[in-house]
Protein backbone atom coordinates (compact mmCIF):
# COMPACT_ATOMS: atom_id res chain seq x y z
CA UNK A 1 0.00 0.00 0.00
CA UNK A 2 3.34 2.03 1.11
CA UNK A 3 4.55 1.65 -2.77
CA UNK A 4 1.18 2.50 -4.65
CA UNK A 5 1.37 5.84 -2.72
CA UNK A 6 4.52 6.80 -3.46
CA UNK A 7 3.79 5.67 -7.05
CA UNK A 8 0.05 7.62 -7.35
CA UNK A 9 2.40 10.82 -6.34
CA UNK A 10 5.17 10.47 -8.65
CA UNK A 11 5.30 11.31 -11.89
CA UNK A 12 5.59 14.74 -14.35
CA UNK A 13 2.70 16.39 -13.61
CA UNK A 14 2.65 19.29 -11.35
CA UNK A 15 -0.29 19.22 -8.86
CA UNK A 16 0.40 22.51 -7.49
CA UNK A 17 0.58 23.30 -3.93
CA UNK A 18 -1.35 19.79 -3.57
CA UNK A 19 -0.04 16.45 -2.90
CA UNK A 20 -1.86 13.33 -5.06
CA UNK A 21 -2.90 11.26 -1.78
CA UNK A 22 -4.88 15.58 -0.97
CA UNK A 23 -6.56 15.27 -4.70
CA UNK A 24 -7.14 11.35 -3.96
CA UNK A 25 -9.09 11.81 -0.77
CA UNK A 26 -11.27 14.70 -2.53
CA UNK A 27 -12.19 12.18 -5.41
CA UNK A 28 -12.99 10.19 -2.62
CA UNK A 29 -15.38 12.38 -0.55
CA UNK A 30 -16.18 13.49 -3.95
CA UNK A 31 -15.08 17.33 -3.15
CA UNK A 32 -16.83 20.16 -5.60
CA UNK A 33 -13.26 21.76 -5.67
CA UNK A 34 -11.51 19.11 -7.27
CA UNK A 35 -10.05 20.19 -10.70
CA UNK A 36 -10.78 17.89 -13.37
CA UNK A 37 -7.41 17.74 -14.37
CA UNK A 38 -5.95 17.09 -11.60
CA UNK A 39 -8.66 14.47 -11.47
CA UNK A 40 -8.13 12.55 -15.09
CA UNK A 41 -4.05 12.59 -13.96
CA UNK A 42 -4.94 10.13 -11.09
CA UNK A 43 -8.19 8.59 -12.63
CA UNK A 44 -6.91 7.75 -15.88
CA UNK A 45 -3.55 7.78 -15.99
CA UNK A 46 -1.61 6.47 -12.97
CA UNK A 47 -4.34 4.64 -11.12
CA UNK A 48 -4.47 2.54 -14.88
CA UNK A 49 -0.73 2.21 -14.54
CA UNK A 50 -0.42 1.11 -11.00
CA UNK A 51 -2.77 -1.87 -11.60
CA UNK A 52 -1.22 -2.77 -14.97
CA UNK A 53 2.05 -2.64 -13.59
CA UNK A 54 0.98 -5.36 -10.24
CA UNK A 55 -1.41 -7.34 -13.29
CA UNK A 56 1.55 -7.80 -15.35
CA UNK A 57 4.66 -8.29 -12.73
CA UNK A 58 2.27 -10.68 -11.03
CA UNK A 59 1.41 -12.61 -13.87
CA UNK A 60 5.32 -12.98 -15.46
CA UNK A 61 6.24 -13.82 -12.28
CA UNK A 62 4.32 -16.75 -12.02
CA UNK A 63 5.08 -17.71 -15.87
CA UNK A 64 8.56 -17.59 -14.46
CA UNK A 65 8.05 -20.09 -11.40
CA UNK A 66 5.62 -22.82 -13.69
CA UNK A 67 8.07 -22.91 -16.34
CA UNK A 68 10.94 -23.31 -13.38
CA UNK A 69 8.74 -26.05 -11.68
CA UNK A 70 8.07 -27.75 -15.33
CA UNK A 71 11.29 -27.78 -16.49
CA UNK A 72 13.60 -28.36 -13.23
CA UNK A 73 15.44 -25.56 -14.37
CA UNK A 74 16.00 -21.92 -12.48
CA UNK A 75 16.64 -20.65 -15.64
CA UNK A 76 13.48 -21.10 -17.44
CA UNK A 77 11.87 -18.72 -18.58
CA UNK A 78 9.45 -17.89 -21.13
CA UNK A 79 12.51 -15.86 -23.07
CA UNK A 80 14.15 -19.17 -22.41
CA UNK A 81 11.18 -21.76 -24.59
CA UNK A 82 10.50 -18.96 -27.01
CA UNK A 83 7.07 -17.42 -26.15
CA UNK A 84 8.70 -14.10 -25.58
CA UNK A 85 10.76 -14.31 -28.70
CA UNK A 86 7.01 -15.04 -30.59
CA UNK A 87 5.10 -12.39 -28.85
CA UNK A 88 8.28 -9.71 -29.88
CA UNK A 89 8.58 -11.66 -33.60
CA UNK A 90 4.90 -11.14 -34.94
CA UNK A 91 4.03 -7.61 -32.98
CA UNK A 92 7.73 -6.12 -35.26
CA UNK A 93 5.66 -7.63 -38.12
CA UNK A 94 2.59 -5.21 -37.50
CA UNK A 95 5.03 -2.74 -36.81
CA UNK A 96 6.80 -2.77 -39.60
CA UNK A 97 4.72 -4.61 -42.06
CA UNK A 98 0.58 -4.02 -40.77
CA UNK A 99 0.57 -0.93 -43.39
CA UNK A 100 0.31 -3.63 -45.85
CA UNK A 101 -2.68 -5.51 -44.04
CA UNK A 102 -4.57 -2.83 -42.23
CA UNK A 103 -6.85 -2.44 -44.62
CA UNK A 104 -8.35 -5.65 -44.18
CA UNK A 105 -8.73 -5.01 -40.40
CA UNK A 106 -11.76 -4.19 -38.90
CA UNK A 107 -11.70 -0.71 -37.35
CA UNK A 108 -12.92 -1.77 -33.92
CA UNK A 109 -9.25 -3.82 -33.99
CA UNK A 110 -7.16 -1.37 -35.76
CA UNK A 111 -5.49 0.13 -33.22
CA UNK A 112 -4.96 -3.30 -31.31
CA UNK A 113 -3.22 -4.94 -33.92
CA UNK A 114 0.32 -4.85 -32.60
CA UNK A 115 -1.38 -6.41 -28.84
CA UNK A 116 -3.19 -9.06 -31.11
CA UNK A 117 -0.08 -10.39 -33.13
CA UNK A 118 2.30 -10.65 -30.16
CA UNK A 119 -0.55 -12.67 -28.27
CA UNK A 120 -0.87 -14.74 -31.39
CA UNK A 121 3.26 -14.78 -31.45
CA UNK A 122 3.26 -16.25 -27.94
CA UNK A 123 0.43 -19.01 -29.03
CA UNK A 124 1.96 -19.84 -32.06
CA UNK A 125 5.21 -20.50 -30.87
CA UNK A 126 3.75 -21.98 -27.86
CA UNK A 127 2.22 -24.42 -30.37
CA UNK A 128 5.21 -25.47 -32.67
CA UNK A 129 7.10 -25.95 -29.27
CA UNK A 130 4.83 -28.32 -27.89
CA UNK A 131 4.21 -29.91 -31.62
CA UNK A 132 8.21 -30.70 -32.11
CA UNK A 133 8.33 -31.85 -28.42
CA UNK A 134 5.72 -34.51 -27.85
CA UNK A 135 5.88 -37.73 -29.69
CA UNK A 136 3.35 -40.78 -28.93
CA UNK A 137 1.48 -38.20 -26.55
CA UNK A 138 4.50 -38.08 -24.04
CA UNK A 139 6.24 -34.11 -24.15
CA UNK A 140 9.63 -34.09 -23.35
CA UNK A 141 10.44 -31.52 -21.42
CA UNK A 142 14.44 -31.10 -22.38
CA UNK A 143 13.30 -31.34 -26.53
CA UNK A 144 10.61 -28.60 -25.46
CA UNK A 145 13.29 -26.75 -23.60
CA UNK A 146 15.90 -27.31 -26.43
CA UNK A 147 13.31 -26.11 -29.45
CA UNK A 148 12.22 -22.91 -27.33
CA UNK A 149 16.35 -21.82 -27.33
CA UNK A 150 15.74 -22.55 -31.35
CA UNK A 151 12.72 -20.85 -32.39
CA UNK A 152 14.24 -17.67 -29.54
CA UNK A 153 16.94 -17.84 -31.89
CA UNK A 154 14.93 -17.40 -35.43
CA UNK A 155 12.58 -15.14 -33.82
CA UNK A 156 14.97 -12.80 -32.74
CA UNK A 157 17.13 -13.04 -36.42
CA UNK A 158 13.69 -12.65 -38.31
CA UNK A 159 12.92 -9.80 -35.57
CA UNK A 160 16.46 -8.13 -36.47
CA UNK A 161 15.52 -8.50 -39.98
CA UNK A 162 12.46 -6.29 -39.65
CA UNK A 163 14.57 -3.76 -37.57
CA UNK A 164 16.94 -3.26 -40.57
CA UNK A 165 13.94 -2.70 -43.03
CA UNK A 166 12.03 -0.45 -40.77
CA UNK A 167 11.59 3.28 -41.46
CA UNK A 168 12.12 5.96 -39.08
CA UNK A 169 8.83 6.19 -36.90
CA UNK A 170 8.90 2.42 -37.15
CA UNK A 171 12.13 2.11 -36.23
CA UNK A 172 11.05 4.34 -32.92
CA UNK A 173 7.95 2.04 -32.40
CA UNK A 174 9.93 -0.99 -32.41
CA UNK A 175 12.55 0.14 -30.35
CA UNK A 176 9.68 1.38 -27.20
CA UNK A 177 8.25 -2.08 -27.95
CA UNK A 178 11.43 -4.03 -27.39
CA UNK A 179 12.20 -1.80 -24.11
CA UNK A 180 9.09 -2.19 -22.68
CA UNK A 181 6.77 0.32 -21.07
CA UNK A 182 3.47 0.44 -19.02
CA UNK A 183 2.54 4.13 -20.54
CA UNK A 184 -0.06 2.91 -22.52
CA UNK A 185 -2.30 1.90 -19.42
CA UNK A 186 -6.17 1.95 -19.43
CA UNK A 187 -8.75 0.43 -17.10
CA UNK A 188 -10.04 -1.25 -20.81
CA UNK A 189 -6.83 -3.11 -20.53
CA UNK A 190 -7.13 -3.99 -16.98
CA UNK A 191 -9.95 -5.64 -17.30
CA UNK A 192 -8.25 -7.96 -19.82
CA UNK A 193 -5.87 -8.68 -18.20
CA UNK A 194 -7.37 -8.94 -14.73
CA UNK A 195 -9.95 -11.67 -16.35
CA UNK A 196 -7.02 -14.23 -17.93
CA UNK A 197 -4.98 -13.60 -14.26
CA UNK A 198 -7.93 -15.01 -12.57
CA UNK A 199 -8.73 -17.74 -15.21
CA UNK A 200 -5.39 -18.78 -15.11
CA UNK A 201 -4.71 -18.69 -11.45
CA UNK A 202 -7.61 -20.45 -10.68
CA UNK A 203 -6.30 -23.47 -12.63
CA UNK A 204 -2.48 -23.57 -11.84
CA UNK A 205 -2.17 -21.56 -8.51
CA UNK A 206 -3.10 -24.17 -6.89
CA UNK A 207 -0.44 -26.81 -8.27
CA UNK A 208 2.05 -26.16 -6.36
CA UNK A 209 1.89 -29.82 -4.66
CA UNK A 210 1.66 -31.29 -8.31
CA UNK A 211 5.02 -29.50 -9.35
CA UNK A 212 6.46 -30.42 -5.74
CA UNK A 213 5.67 -33.96 -7.19
CA UNK A 214 7.58 -33.40 -10.76
CA UNK A 215 10.57 -32.02 -8.72
CA UNK A 216 10.90 -36.33 -7.67
CA UNK A 217 11.04 -37.32 -11.35
CA UNK A 218 7.97 -37.60 -13.78
CA UNK A 219 7.28 -41.00 -12.97
CA UNK A 220 7.34 -40.75 -9.52
CA UNK A 221 4.88 -37.88 -10.06
CA UNK A 222 2.81 -40.32 -11.94
CA UNK A 223 2.73 -43.16 -9.53
CA UNK A 224 1.53 -40.26 -6.97
CA UNK A 225 -2.04 -40.05 -8.86
CA UNK A 226 -0.60 -36.99 -10.94
CA UNK A 227 -1.77 -36.74 -14.47
CA UNK A 228 1.56 -35.49 -16.00
CA UNK A 229 1.21 -34.85 -19.63
CA UNK A 230 -2.10 -32.86 -18.74
CA UNK A 231 -0.38 -30.91 -16.25
CA UNK A 232 2.93 -30.11 -18.69
CA UNK A 233 -0.03 -28.88 -21.45
CA UNK A 234 -1.90 -26.84 -19.00
CA UNK A 235 1.23 -24.89 -17.84
CA UNK A 236 2.26 -24.16 -20.93
CA UNK A 237 -0.68 -23.35 -22.84
CA UNK A 238 -2.13 -21.09 -19.49
CA UNK A 239 1.67 -19.58 -19.72
CA UNK A 240 2.13 -18.76 -23.36
CA UNK A 241 -1.67 -16.81 -22.98
CA UNK A 242 -0.14 -14.92 -20.00
CA UNK A 243 3.01 -14.20 -21.44
CA UNK A 244 1.77 -13.34 -24.57
CA UNK A 245 -0.94 -11.05 -23.04
CA UNK A 246 1.22 -9.23 -20.74
CA UNK A 247 3.87 -8.27 -23.95
CA UNK A 248 0.81 -7.51 -26.29
CA UNK A 249 0.12 -4.34 -23.47
CA UNK A 250 3.41 -3.57 -22.15
CA UNK A 251 6.14 -4.80 -25.00
CA UNK A 252 8.90 -6.94 -23.55
CA UNK A 253 9.88 -6.64 -20.16
CA UNK A 254 12.26 -9.47 -19.48
CA UNK A 255 13.84 -10.75 -16.37
CA UNK A 256 10.66 -10.68 -13.67
CA UNK A 257 10.16 -14.38 -14.17
CA UNK A 258 13.57 -14.96 -13.21
CA UNK A 259 14.44 -12.78 -10.12
CA UNK A 260 10.90 -13.57 -8.20
CA UNK A 261 11.23 -17.34 -8.06
CA UNK A 262 14.68 -16.68 -7.30
CA UNK A 263 14.62 -14.74 -4.38
CA UNK A 264 11.36 -17.37 -3.09
CA UNK A 265 13.19 -19.87 -4.06
CA UNK A 266 16.16 -18.80 -1.84
CA UNK A 267 13.46 -18.76 1.11
CA UNK A 268 11.09 -21.87 0.93
CA UNK A 269 13.74 -23.91 -1.35
CA UNK A 270 11.61 -25.53 -3.78
CA UNK A 271 8.66 -25.85 -2.46
CA UNK A 272 6.22 -24.66 -4.84
CA UNK A 273 3.28 -24.99 -1.91
CA UNK A 274 4.64 -21.32 -0.82
CA UNK A 275 6.45 -20.05 -3.94
CA UNK A 276 3.73 -20.35 -6.54
CA UNK A 277 1.08 -17.58 -4.19
CA UNK A 278 3.98 -15.45 -2.97
CA UNK A 279 5.18 -15.18 -6.87
CA UNK A 280 1.84 -13.75 -7.71
CA UNK A 281 2.04 -10.98 -4.63
CA UNK A 282 5.81 -10.34 -5.02
CA UNK A 283 5.82 -10.07 -9.17
CA UNK A 284 3.37 -7.49 -8.79
CA UNK A 285 5.41 -5.72 -6.04
CA UNK A 286 8.39 -5.72 -8.21
CA UNK A 287 7.04 -4.30 -11.68
CA UNK A 288 5.22 -1.65 -9.17
CA UNK A 289 8.91 -0.78 -8.00
CA UNK A 290 10.60 -1.04 -11.29
CA UNK A 291 8.02 1.42 -12.51
CA UNK A 292 8.07 4.14 -10.11
CA UNK A 293 11.84 3.97 -10.21
CA UNK A 294 11.47 4.43 -13.81
CA UNK A 295 9.26 7.48 -13.47
CA UNK A 296 11.76 9.31 -10.92
CA UNK A 297 15.25 8.36 -11.29
CA UNK A 298 15.21 10.51 -14.63
CA UNK A 299 12.43 12.81 -14.28
CA UNK A 300 10.59 14.12 -16.39
CA UNK A 301 12.02 11.84 -18.70
CA UNK A 302 11.03 7.94 -18.52
CA UNK A 303 13.57 4.90 -18.56
CA UNK A 304 11.98 2.42 -20.27
CA UNK A 305 11.25 -0.49 -17.62
CA UNK A 306 13.16 -3.23 -19.32
CA UNK A 307 16.27 -1.72 -18.73
CA UNK A 308 15.47 -1.26 -14.83
CA UNK A 309 14.33 -4.98 -14.50
CA UNK A 310 17.32 -6.50 -16.62
CA UNK A 311 19.76 -4.25 -14.44
CA UNK A 312 18.35 -5.88 -11.81
CA UNK A 313 17.48 -9.73 -13.43
CA UNK A 314 21.34 -9.54 -14.84
CA UNK A 315 23.74 -10.13 -11.58
CA UNK A 316 20.92 -12.51 -10.49
CA UNK A 317 21.19 -14.76 -13.74
CA UNK A 318 25.30 -14.38 -13.35
CA UNK A 319 24.45 -15.89 -9.29
CA UNK A 320 22.02 -18.78 -10.80
CA UNK A 321 25.19 -19.57 -13.21
CA UNK A 322 27.69 -19.68 -10.73
CA UNK A 323 25.98 -21.62 -8.23
CA UNK A 324 24.98 -23.61 -10.92
CA UNK A 325 28.67 -24.29 -12.02
CA UNK A 326 29.24 -25.11 -8.20
CA UNK A 327 26.58 -27.76 -8.47
CA UNK A 328 28.51 -29.55 -11.54
CA UNK A 329 31.79 -29.26 -9.55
Amino acid sequence: MILVLISINTGTYDFGQQSAFKILWAMITQDSQLLKTDEYIIAQVRLPRIIMSILIGSMLAVSGTLLQGLFKNPLATGDLIGLTSGATLLAAVAIVLGKHFRAYIPDVLEYSIVGLFACVGALLAMWLVYKISTSAGKTHVVVMMLTGVAITAVGFAITGFLIYMAKDEELRDLTFWNLGSLAGASWSKNAILSLLLIISYTKLLTRGKSLNAMMLGENDAYHLGINVEKLKKQIVVITALMIGSCVAFSGTIGFVGLIVPYILRSLFRSNYTFILPLSAIFGGILLLAADTLSRSVAAPSEIPIGILTALMGGPIFIVILMKYKKHLS
